[in-house]
């Protein structure tokens, strides 16, 4: 992903690592992949690949507390030994080559590797928790592997005669359904993420599908692309019920009865999404209706393990607590583009770790200049320091002369009935109008409430727009132009168009 000024993603709100540590250790999976580990041993006997011979397998279903009876006992030991074996957590001696005739080496028995704990199985109980969370991250890349491959039965079909797979028929690509996955698993990172979105609202199958088949700019889906839909749905059905075990998701599988249901979908072969888009705000069905398509949530295990293969992949995928350690400036410009309540966390962790008058103080002085970010640094300079109080006064006066800050200091001050505050000037009034006007914009764009604000910054002032179009603000011409687009009153609106031709006209 390219370099941009300003993250790609909003901030994700993570849990402590001691917490998610927690969640990793008691992830089912990996849980049973620790408890293999320390059965390994002497007696343990693996194939080439590593893998538990298959008379071993009930012992091991056995040592899970499963029933090895049951067949998906052994496949569920299976699966826990391949991941205790590529995170570390086991290391295993293979055999050496067979021969050809299914004898050792050196012919007789079949001669079988050898597997014992590995180093790393130490570090779950005397490591950091970040050393907990880099084995699970380990294993998170062997589940996420298993389920980009087609399942058994699509593998038989695609046999041909021989017993060879028939790649082609099976139209499997392995790099694509990997790919795949990682976007499916990535918007729903966003859903979670984003400022309005899912939150921690598990999020419709069919909405996570339609997200990567059908286009923004399509209006009523077609027939095929719903199909398209359909198929990736049942798809994503099977891979997150294989994700669930390791933690990284919350998964009510699609209904099994729609399966019987089928033939109320002609020309399908499973159960058919309702026509809706990307967006889940396109559900008429009861809650009830669209749980029954499957539903998804990121759990906050997920969320950290989305964002760390993000992160490896090159992606900006800020967390809250990210700008703890750096500068004001930082802070002020990087916040400028998160969603109002993430700025507002973030804010609250940097001031956390500092003396409120010094921070006052290094917040205020990043929050100058008349480039483009300015009004929207001075507006979350202005939501960093409304919580505080009579301590940050003195920083606070300090700045009353100040052109660009005069005005954000005396409403600061009034708010908290401050005497012996100056009265601004006009110039500084007129000045404080535009900043704020411009950082609305910025922030949040052309919203119904802005016509409002503009009407109440305006409507006290006689001749407002005979003297705004002078002020010395970069942005003056440009807030003009919005106010004469967006003003309720026509008769202002018009003033604001011919005013913000005189800014040009005496720009340089």
């Amino acid at each position: 992903m390219s370099a941009e000024p300003h993250p790609t993603l909003p901030p994700v709100r993570l849990h402590s690592d001691a917490e998610l540590a927690r969640d990793a250790l008691v992830a089912p999976l990996f849980a049973r992949a620790v408890r293999l580990a320390r059965w390994a041993g002497p007696d343990t006997r693996v194939d080439v690949g590593g893998e538990l011979v298959a008379d071993q397998l009930p012992e091991a279903a056995a040592v899970l507390g499963l029933d090895a009876a049951d067949e998906d006992g052994p496949v569920h030991a299976s699966q826990a030994w391949r991941v205790a074996v590529d995170t570390g957590l086991v290391d295993v001696t293979e055999p050496e080559e067979d021969n050809g005739d299914g004898a050792g080496a050196e012919g007789g028995e079949p001669e079988y590797g050898t597997a014992a704990p590995g180093e790393d199985l130490a570090l779950l109980a005397g490591g950091a928790p970040g050393d907990v969370l880099d084995l699970w991250l380990a294993a998170l890349d062997t589940v996420l592997a298993d389920a980009a491959v087609p399942d058994l039965d699509d593998l038989v079909d695609a046999m041909d005669a021989g017993g060879e797979i028939d790649f082609d028929r099976l139209d499997w690509n392995p790099q694509r359904e990997a790919d795949f996955l990682d976007g499916v698993l990535a918007n729903l990172y966003l859903l979670s993420v984003a400022e309005g979105g899912a939150g921690e609202a598990p999020v419709p199958l069919p909405v996570l599908a339609a997200s990567m088949i059908v286009p923004d700019d399509m209006g009523e889906p077609s027939d095929a692309v719903l199909e398209q839909v359909s198929d990736a749905m049942m798809r994503l059905d099977d891979q997150f019920r294989q994700l669930e075990p390791i933690g990284l998701v919350e998964f009510r599988p699609v209904d099994e009865a729609l399966m019987m249901e089928a033939e109320e979908f002609p020309g399908t072969d499973g159960a058919e999404a309702p026509a809706a888009g990307a967006d889940s705000a396109g559900w008429d069905d009861d809650d009830e209706d669209v749980s029954r398509y499957g539903m998804v949530r990121l759990t906050p295990l997920g969320l950290y393990g989305v964002r760390a293969r993000m992160l490896e992949a090159g992606v900006e995928a800020p967390a809250i607590g990210d700008l703890a350690d750096k500068g004001a400036d930082t802070l002020l410009d990087t916040v400028s583009f998160y969603p109002e309540s993430a700025a507002q966390a973030e804010i609250e962790q940097w001031l956390a770790g500092r003396e409120l008058p010094a921070a006052v103080a290094e917040l205020l002085a990043a929050a100058r200049g008349v480039d483009e970010g300015g009004p929207l640094r001075r507006l979350r300079c202005q939501q960093a320091l409304a919580p505080a109080g009579v301590e940050a006064e003195e920083a606070v006066r300090a700045v009353l002369d100040d052109p660009e800050l005069g005005g954000l200091a005396r409403v600061w001050l009034a708010e908290r009935g401050v005497t012996g505050v100056p009265a601004p000037d006009g110039a500084m009034v007129f000045w404080l109008t535009v900043d704020t006007i411009a950082a609305q914009l910025a922030a949040d764009g052309e919203t119904e409430e802005l016509p409002l604000l503009m009407q109440s910054l305006t409507e006290h002032h006689t001749g407002f727009f005979d003297q705004v179009w002078r002020v010395e603000h970069p942005a003056t011409a440009y807030v003009l132009e919005a106010m004469g687009r967006l003003h309720p009153d026509k008769k202002a609106s018009k003033e604001a168009r011919k005013a913000a031709f005189k800014a040009r006209s005496r720009r340089p």
